[in-house]
Formats: C-alpha cells, sequence, structure tokens
C-alpha cells in the first residue's frame, strides 16, 4: 500500500469513527437539549460528515492504484478540508448557538465541490 493511500484510508476511518460517535451522541445526548433549528444544524453536519469521510475513503483505495496523481492527492486535501470547515463549523455553530460561525461553512462546501470535481479528473485521467 502506498504512503497516499494509508494517509486518505486512515482519514477515512477516522472520520467514520468520529461520524458515528458524534452522530450517536447527538441522538442520544443532545436531542433532548438542543433547539429544534440547532439540532437540525447539527444533524446535516454529522450526513456531511459520513459522506465525506466515505469519500476519503475512497481517495484512500484510488491512490493505491494512482500513487504519482497529484490531482488526486489534493482531491483527498481538499475533501479534508473541507470536512473540518463544514462540519465542524456546522458542529461548533449548534452547540455554542454562535450565528457567525456559519460563514464558515460555505468555504467548507466549496472544498468538497473542488475535492469531488478532482476525484472525477484523477479518474479521468487515468491509464
Amino acid at each position: 500500500m502506498t504512503p497516499l493511500a494509508k494517509i486518505f484510508l486512515a482519514l477515512g476511518s477516522i472520520g467514520m469513527l468520529l461520524a458515528v460517535a458524534l452522530g450517536a451522541f447527538g441522538a442520544h445526548a443532545l436531542k433532548k437539549t438542543l433547539a429544534p433549528e440547532l439540532m437540525a444544524v447539527y444533524e446535516t453536519a454529522v450526513n456531511y460528515h459520513v459522506v465525506h469521510a466515505l469519500g476519503l475513503l475512497a481517495v484512500g483505495l484510488l491512490a493505491s492504484h494512482l500513487p504519482e496523481s497529484g490531482t488526486l492527492r489534493w482531491a483527498g486535501i481538499l475533501m479534508t478540508v473541507g470536512l473540518l470547515l463544514f462540519s465542524g463549523s456546522l458542529y461548533a455553530l449548534s452547540l455554542s448557538g454562535i450565528r457567525a460561525l456559519g460563514a464558515i461553512t460555505p468555504v467548507g462546501g466549496a472544498a468538497f465541490l473542488a475535492a469531488w470535481l478532482l476525484l472525477a479528473v484523477a479518474v479521468v485521467r487515468a491509464d
């Protein structure tokens, strides 16, 4: 297994571990304490967290076949950045109620979009 594959498989696996833990925490501990609109924000964070942790696993699996792809490496980096900024800002917003944190969320969303585009480009360019 290539070093790039190991990195993104590890990030995706840890990301899924955290997504499951945070989802369970939300369902069991927060549902009774958060206002419904903040709970919806938290659930959005969990949903995008799951999808993009799985995306990191896909990047890791592809990196085993495309170890020299800089495009794929950037897809994984941007997916990781997107996870931290998008889901991270929504988790923080929902738990703190500080609406200004929502200003960070679109930056994470843009990173997600760029990551998926680069993933597609890496696959199309592959031999």
